[in-house]
């Protein structure tokens, strides 16, 4: 089969599609025919080496949808020919970006039938990540006032949809170019994030929560905007949350912070199921730019971390 793979650390140039052999499922895992596989910033960073994959060579890519052609054992309730999506891969276990891959089953759900596979692709890391800030780890509740950063992005967009199916008003900050398509989410009030009078403006929504994927960049202005007892869950790259406790006004308005990373969810089979459910009734939507063969996930990785588009890319191969 063809797998895009990685033998060293590098930028997109070390990507590259290889013959290699068929996964064989092993325990508790099936063999996917991989119809679409999502790109992910965290998928650079494995590449890169600023977060390491369990092995070299490695297969690039965290989550996907298909086909599974053979289950292992120990895997009830999936057969050959249903439709699954998955997400947690490419850490601790090898990637999605190939024509087959064998997924552990505590990280796969069913995919409804009127769900395209590029949605269940694109939607699996970014919707599990949203579910994982503002449910789990927020408690958000309806009516609440959420602050969404980067409303444009991957995990933005599914966030945006995922609170306002929560019935909570929802806050976002994005391009103009995107303010439209975002209110056509679920946001309720989009923000220019150059303005220069954007604090001022979101404070005056008081936000009970807020998700932030530039934690560093904005301490202050979270601390700002927020009311008191409020909650801020940081996700993405960020280096550092040091110094929060030094932020005065996060101090004098005792402000809940968490920290988290979606490969450390503890059941993502049930987050998948729920998400599913979500995908199929419509409440949440998944936008899709555009859709890369194998042979050009390199561009695809470039384009993720360099260029400005509203939701997802994918891999087909």
């Amino acid at each position: 089969m063809r797998a895009v793979r990685y033998h060293d650390y590098g930028g997109p140039e070390v990507l590259g599609v290889e013959e290699i052999d068929r996964p064989d499922p092993g325990g508790h895992e099936l063999l996917v025919r991989v119809e679409a596989a999502s790109v992910n910033p965290v998928d650079t960073y494995f590449r890169e080496g600023s977060y390491e994959p369990y092995e070299l060579p490695m297969t690039s890519g965290s989550d996907v949808a298909g086909v599974v052609e053979a289950a292992g054992e120990g895997t009830p309730g999936f057969e050959e020919g249903d439709r699954v999506f998955a997400t947690g891969l490419g850490r601790d276990h090898q990637g999605t970006y190939a024509e087959y891959v064998a997924v552990p089953t505590d990280r796969v759900a069913h995919l409804p039938e009127n769900v395209a596979f590029d949605t269940g692709a694109a939607a699996a890391l970014v919707s599990v990540t949203a579910w994982r800030a503002l449910i789990d780890h927020a408690g958000l509740e309806p009516a609440e006032t959420c602050l969404i950063h980067g409303g444009s992005g991957g995990v933005g967009h599914a966030a945006v949809g995922l609170a306002a199916a929560t019935s909570a008003e929802v806050l976002t900050t994005a391009s103009p170019d995107y303010h439209d398509d975002l209110a056509d989410l679920g946001a309720d009030a989009v923000f220019d994030y150059a303005a220069d009078d954007l604090e001022e403006r979101v404070a005056e929504y008081e936000p009970t929560m807020i998700l932030d994927h530039r934690l560093d960049e904005y301490l202050d202005f979270d601390a700002s905007v927020a009311v008191q007892g409020a909650r801020v869950v940081g996700i993405g790259n960020t280096q550092s949350a040091a110094g929060w406790e030094n932020v005065p006004a996060a101090r004098g308005k005792e402000i809940d912070l968490h920290l988290m990373s979606m490969f450390n969810t503890p059941d993502l089979a049930t987050v998948l199921e729920r998400i599913a459910r979500l995908l199929a009734s419509g409440d949440l939507s998944i936008a899709i730019d555009r859709s890369y063969g194998l042979e050009d996930a390199d561009e695809a990785q470039r384009a993720v971390m360099e260029e400005s588009f509203l939701g997802k890319v994918v891999v087909e191969p």
